[in-house]
């Protein structure tokens, strides 16, 4: 309850978690498009976005269902690789619509080494976009799989672990020690497109 004349009501997004309004300032002072990269437990979100009086105005976005209607990709759309092919995505459509750099916007989320954050940060980066960024913070290894794929083969294709813990994978015919197998065809496909001209409707 309010103790004094002074007291002011913060904004709503700030009471519920959702905005550091602090931290947003800055990013839209610096005058570039924001990276916003957000993710659920299933999925993964990359957008271009740049601040304009009336709201936000997204230049160019990529979700990671994408990845399997448009590209063929069979893992779970929420780990590393795939958080990785959608900020690649995302770079490549925002680069077909010439932006050229961005700066990270990571909500209030705490980055931390090999995350799916800076997978995506990657793939953006490799499409060609310029985004200030430190090199700790990267983990080559886990963007294409490679840590998913040494966990399979350590747990044995006969076990009941091994099962029920790569079963998506299993649906879909996909066996988890090719992941980053997989993962590489699944790239090429995307840069193709987009060499190509021919961007796939989304």
């Amino acid at each position: 309850m309010a103790r004094s004349s002074r007291y002011h009501v913060r904004p709503r997004r700030r009471r519920e978690g959702k905005t550091d309004y602090k931290a947003r300032m800055a990013l839209v002072l610096s005058g570039k498009p924001r990276l916003v990269v957000r993710g659920t437990l299933k999925n993964v979100t990359a957008q271009i976005v740049v601040a304009r009086l009336r709201g936000d105005e997204v230049l160019a976005a990529a979700h990671s269902r994408e990845l399997a209607r448009e590209y063929g990709w069979l893992a779970p759309r929420g780990n590393v690789p795939a958080a990785y092919l959608t900020g690649l995505l995302c770079g490549l459509k925002a680069r077909a619509k010439g932006v050229e750099e961005a700066i990270l916007d990571v909500g209030l989320r705490s980055p931390s080494k090999g995350s799916r954050i800076f997978a995506v940060l990657n793939g953006i980066l490799d499409a060609g976009i310029d985004v200030p960024y430190d090199e700790e913070k990267m983990d080559k290894d886990r963007i294409k799989g490679v840590h998913i794929a040494k966990y399979a083969e350590n747990l044995g294709s006969g076990s009941e672990d091994y099962r029920s813990r790569f079963s998506r994978y299993l649906e879909h015919e996909l066996v988890p020690e090719n992941l980053v197998d997989h993962f590489v065809k699944v790239k090429a496909d995307v840069v193709a497109a987009f060499e190509s001209g021919g961007e796939k409707s989304v």
